[in-house]
């Protein structure tokens, strides 16, 4: 499925003229939030939930209400919604939710889905993913392949080609046509994979790289205590004028100030990256750990999502990759994340 953002590889097709934003075809052109990036990105979500939840263990599936939703970070390739984020779980669970916003997704500049009733699944280990009731599907132009990818929680998968003007997308959506007894009622939903859409709104907002998690929070905090940077036995970073950045499922990150990072000890990445919540990374540096090892370690969002405005021009690094990260002299733990190695 859909790490701190998705390390971009390649650019899928631009959006359809129904986007408001401008193109651009390269990974170095700032405009890339105009285009879905393939790489790293965040998700999902830490909640009570009062919706159905089925829960899948050695082949055997019950159903429940309130389990609690989890928090994970994840990686992969174009077709996120295939991927199992992290370790594969020895528990499954799966729940829907009905999502108040308006969704569309477009293909040809044709919206195949427009729905005010879309609905969530969450699943352990997977990114959110739309469901779209099927009158609220273009259906006419869904096609019905041979792939059929199997489930124990949700049963058999029926997949569906897209075709419009003469173009088809292949198996770009999907649908559990008979779900196990006990399962949440999907059997009249259509999901599609995001990736292989031209452009996804919430409401009249073209939005990127994975759905958004309802329970996925962010908060930006300044904070006058000292931070201090470590990479390769030197002091890259101090600051008392760091903003603060607490998000769901993931290590607190700092944002220093350009002008308080010794940004001559490190050196420019070629890396892209695109969040779901904060936009297109802007810039990434690399710098040689105590280890010996090279890569990347700190990065910048220029020009961040609306919501996060306040951490624009300033970097960030890995606290799973630097030497240690001080606050306030004391050394911060360093938590396993998929951006440990």
């Amino acid at each position: 499925m859909d790490r701190n953002a998705l390390v971009i590889n390649r650019l899928t097709l631009a959006p359809p003229a129904v986007s408001r934003r401008s193109i651009a075809r390269t990974c170095g052109s700032f405009a890339l939030r105009c285009l879905k990036a393939i790489g790293e990105s965040y998700i999902q979500s830490s909640a009570y939930n009062p919706y159905w939840i089925g829960v899948a263990s050695l082949g055997q599936v019950t159903w429940q209400r309130g389990t609690p939703a989890m928090s994970v970070a994840i990686q992969g390739p174009p077709l996120l919604e295939n991927r199992v984020l992290g370790p594969a779980p020895k528990v499954i669970t799966v729940r829907v939710e009905p999502i108040a916003k308006r969704v569309r997704a477009f293909v040809g500049g044709v919206a195949i889905a427009d729905s005010c009733r879309v609905m969530m699944m969450f699943e352990t280990a997977r990114l959110g993913v739309y469901y779209f009731p099927l009158e609220d599907v273009r259906a006419d132009l869904l096609v019905a392949t041979s792939m059929v990818v199997k489930s124990p929680a949700k049963g058999d998968a029926t997949y569906y080609s897209i075709t419009v003007d003469g173009r088809t997308v292949e198996n770009a959506a999907w649908r559990y046509l008979d779900p196990p007894a006990g399962c949440p009622e999907i059997a009249n939903l259509v999901a599609f994979h995001w990736k292989l859409m031209e452009a996804w709104f919430e409401e009249d907002d073209e939005v990127f790289v994975h759905a958004r998690d309802p329970y996925h929070r962010i908060d930006v905090l300044d904070s006058s205590r000292e931070v201090r940077v470590v990479v390769g036995g030197q002091v890259v970073a101090v600051t008392r004028r760091a903003r603060f950045l607490f998000e769901t499922g993931l290590p607190v990150r700092y944002y220093i100030p350009k002008e308080d990072v010794r940004t001559d000890l490190l050196q420019p990445s070629p890396t892209k990256t695109a969040c779901a919540y904060k936009g297109p990374t802007s810039q990434y540096w690399q710098a040689t750990a105590a280890d010996g090892k090279v890569g990347d370690i700190a990065w910048c969002y220029e020009a961040p999502n609306p919501e996060v405005a306040r951490i624009a021009g300033t970097l960030a690094f890995f606290n799973e990759r630097v030497d240690a990260i001080y606050i306030d002299g004391k050394e911060t733990q360093k938590t396993q994340t998929v951006w440990s190695h």
